[in-house]
């Protein structure tokens, strides 16, 4: 397959993007040559709608993006993943997330039965939680979750689980520990009870780091608070593909749920990962969330290119890395519900597509992933969206947003927020241009020379490409869609591209440099350290020493 820098019409699309700048093309301009616009360029799918007007294109620049799926064999690639091919080249693996959402892939006939066995094993337990016969060492009933784990192993489920707090069932509470600074385990820990506590360890290798580091410190904790060393196993579950190093580390057989090699962390939500997810809101609602992402998934394979949503909002991606040289690329969710969503889509993204060699290991002829950030809400207007509307380089927006309330009697709030959102997108559309801001400051009574002085400051330039997503409500079927949409644009993408969209080698280097370092710490050898490293070492050891010092 190729990539769109090796595709014939790439060439073309690049001739095209240098004549729309050597014009002047903006965005009022687009309007203005077609006023119905706003309505064409939008679809839906899945319950989700997506207006991308606000984009530099025309009907040519949209006509060649459009003819780059199927130079690159996009719809064919889509298939394969589905179907269970290795798409992951590099270790050899399919990537069949869509399997765990009811997707049956035609060449792994077992794989949906492995899925089945997976899904009632997480109801058992979630029906045993409900029940309270889920008990601890002292059978009190569990009623707080702790999840231990990293990455993907945590930044999904602690996003679904925020974004879904409203239907959170009243008797378990959720939390979650990730770093391997022991503040973050102390903090959560100092309110817990321990009686009813019940730990989950996340980690599809049972070797993590930072997830074995706190999972030893919570079994360390239970002991401390005396519970009997020989029932201290039934306050953990362990989710992971390596079941005989869990049971290594002390957690029954019966308690132990399998991952299968061919979910990618980033992409496991939906597996046992999400038993967190599924304590926290019912299993019920989490089939829904399943649900949701199985109507995108049906809408990303059966749906042609033009009609396409997660194919839309890739190609979106390469015109505006094409037109504007953007290298990053704003998420900016108007709910605070969604406040996790630019920190999960910055893994999902950013470790899938930051990649410098092609699928066949040869370098990648033109840029690849982006720098992926945000915050939601009307926080980020008072932080960065200066940054947004004047600053030198145009950075495209992802605004989201949900169209009712979450909370209760609360619409006219809701409205204003919503407000808010769309004003957003227009501002950075439209602008203001010096001729506004001059008379807008001479009618509040300036003079003209301090209105001459003042105007570059207030001058916005406009013309700033976003998408709107709007979401009817947030529920477990609509984030599942949402979840879903971007993990098949970035899928997409990684076929554009030409690159493995499915490995992160590039997280592994620093976890094999960790080893030395921390023996060098603990004052062993830094010969064998680079000169900047043996100096940080030193520096540390010296200042561990003059405390230990001082404490003696």
């Amino acid at each position: 397959m190729k990539s769109i820098y090796d595709s014939r019409v790439w060439p073309q699309l690049e001739d095209h993007a240098r004549a729309l700048r050597s014009e002047g093309l903006t965005l009022a301009n687009l309007f203005e040559q077609d006023p119905d616009r706003a309505r064409i360029h939008a679809m839906e799918a899945a319950g989700l709608y997506l207006n991308h007007s606000r984009h530099h294109l025309d009907s040519r620049a949209m006509e060649l993006l459009l003819m780059l799926p199927d130079a690159c064999g996009l719809p064919t690639a889509i298939r394969d993943q589905f179907n269970g091919d290795a798409v992951n080249r590099s270790e050899q693996r399919p990537a069949l997330h869509t399997a765990l959402r009811g997707y049956e892939p035609a060449c792994r006939r077992d794989v949906p039965e492995q899925v089945g066995q997976q899904l009632e094993q997480m109801e058992a337990l979630c029906d045993a939680l409900e029940d309270g016969s889920l008990t601890a060492a002292t059978d009190h009933p569990i009623q707080t979750i702790v999840n231990i784990g990293i990455g993907g192993s945590h930044l999904g489920p602690a996003l679904a689980c925020e974004a879904l707090s409203r239907f959170r069932r009243p008797h378990v509470q959720c939390h979650f520990v990730s770093n391997i600074d022991p503040a973050d385990l102390h903090q959560t820990l100092r309110s817990l009870d321990p009686r009813t506590t019940l730990f989950l360890i996340a980690s599809k290798s049972f070797r993590t780091e930072e997830t074995l580091s706190n999972a030893r410190a919570a079994w360390q904790w239970l002991e401390q608070q005396e519970v009997p060393p020989a029932l201290i196993h039934r306050h953990f579950i362990a989710i992971t593909a390596q079941t005989a190093r869990a049971r290594e580390f002390g957690v029954l057989s019966g308690r132990i749920l399998p991952m299968h090699e061919w979910t990618g962390g980033r992409f496991s939500l939906w597996s046992a990962i999400g038993l967190p997810v599924a304590m926290s809101i019912g299993m019920a609602a989490f089939r829904d969330l399943l649900e949701g992402a199985a109507r995108m998934d049906q809408h990303f394979l059966e749906t042609p290119t033009a009609d396409n949503m997660p194919v839309m909002m890739a190609l979106l991606d390469i015109w505006d890395r094409l037109y504007l040289g953007s290298d990053s690329h704003a998420v900016l969710p108007y709910a605070q519900a969604l406040a996790r969503l630019p920190d999960y889509l910055q893994q999902l993204e950013m470790e899938s597509l930051g990649k410098s060699v092609t699928r066949d290991g040869s370098p990648v002829r033109g840029p690849t992933g982006q720098v992926v950030w945000g915050s939601p809400g009307t926080d980020g207007q008072h932080s960065f969206h200066q940054f947004l509307h004047q600053g030198t380089q145009p950075v495209p927006v992802d605004f989201i947003a949900i169209l009712q309330s979450t909370v209760p009697h609360k619409e006219s709030a809701h409205r204003r927020l919503l407000a808010h959102c769309l004003a957003q997108g227009r501002a950075l559309m439209e602008g203001r241009s010096r001729d506004q801001v001059m008379q807008e400051m001479l009618a509040a009574g300036l003079d003209r020379a301090e209105a001459e002085r003042l105007a570059p400051h207030r001058t916005i330039p406009g013309n700033r490409p976003s998408n709107t997503l709007m979401l009817t409500e947030l529920g477990p079927p609509s984030l599942g869609a949402l979840l879903a949409l971007y993990e098949h644009k970035v899928a997409a993408l990684g076929v554009l591209w030409g690159i493995n969209t499915f490995d992160q080698w590039g997280v592994e280097l620093g976890k094999a440099l960790c080893g030395p370092l921390a023996a060098a710490l603990e004052h062993g050898s830094t010969e064998a350290l680079d000169p900047v490293s043996r100096e940080l070492v030193h520096r540390s050891r010296e200042r561990a020493d003059r405390i230990d010092r001082d404490d003696g």
